[in-house]
């Protein structure tokens, strides 16, 4: 996946006329989207498809899924049926999960992103144990995108050496939360940012200071 300036933004706005409205103004500086619950329940699948066609950008679906083998197949291929680019699952849940997101991506010529580990202060109390053996595990199965916190460098660049070099890391927890954009492109490879683009008053020119520091 092609990520314009090594940026995407995190759409976790609410309705469909202010998520193109702020689509509008960054599409100059961003060409991939990602998109959570918040949007697509108030909106319904139909909104993936939307954002795409209209902006002609990559759209990530970060539904994080977590569940057996059987429901996660189908959370995904309803994702990628409805246009998404790809998603974002969880480790934790183990193997056989997460294959059936790798099978179903493969079968829609898709993508996975595999969460290691997750931006917030709650992660250290159950997720960040597990994070380097969610990496491991990516890598035995043969993935190649991940997710890895920015606002935990030294965990951040740990992950990077489990996947190694060539792998795709995605780092969220950028500005709102703390994380520094400049010092998790040492080890990322795009940064998330959400709030400080979508909440700005200026999303357009957000984008570019991001960028240019």
């Amino acid at each position: 996946m092609n990520i314009e300036n090594n940026l995407i933004l995190a759409l976790d706005v609410m309705n469909k006329d202010e998520a193109l409205e702020i689509c509008e103004k960054v599409n100059p500086y961003i060409n991939t989207i990602k998109i959570g619950y918040p949007l697509t329940l108030a909106e319904g699948l139909e909104i993936i498809k939307i954002i795409k066609e209209k902006f002609n950008c990559n759209v990530i679906c970060d539904y994080k899924v977590a569940d057996i083998d059987a429901t996660n197949s189908k959370i995904c291929d309803l994702t990628f049926s409805a246009g998404a680019d790809a998603i974002i699952c969880h480790g934790f849940v183990g193997n056989d999960s997460v294959q059936a997101c790798l099978n179903n991506a493969n079968k829609h010529n898709k993508e996975l992103f595999l969460l290691t580990e997750m931006s917030h202060p709650g992660a250290k109390m159950f997720l960040q144990k597990d994070a380097e053996d969610i990496a491991k595990m990516g890598v035995e199965m043969g993935i190649t995108n991940y997710v890895a916190p920015a606002t935990k460098l030294d965990r951040l660049s740990k992950i990077r050496e489990i996947v190694g070099n060539d792998a795709c890391i995605i780092s969220p927890g950028v500005g709102k939360q703390g994380g520094d954009a400049k010092k998790t492109l040492e080890y990322a490879s795009a940064i998330i940012v959400g709030r400080s683009i979508y909440e700005s008053d200026n999303p357009a020119l957000a984008c570019e200071k991001i960028i240019k520091d």
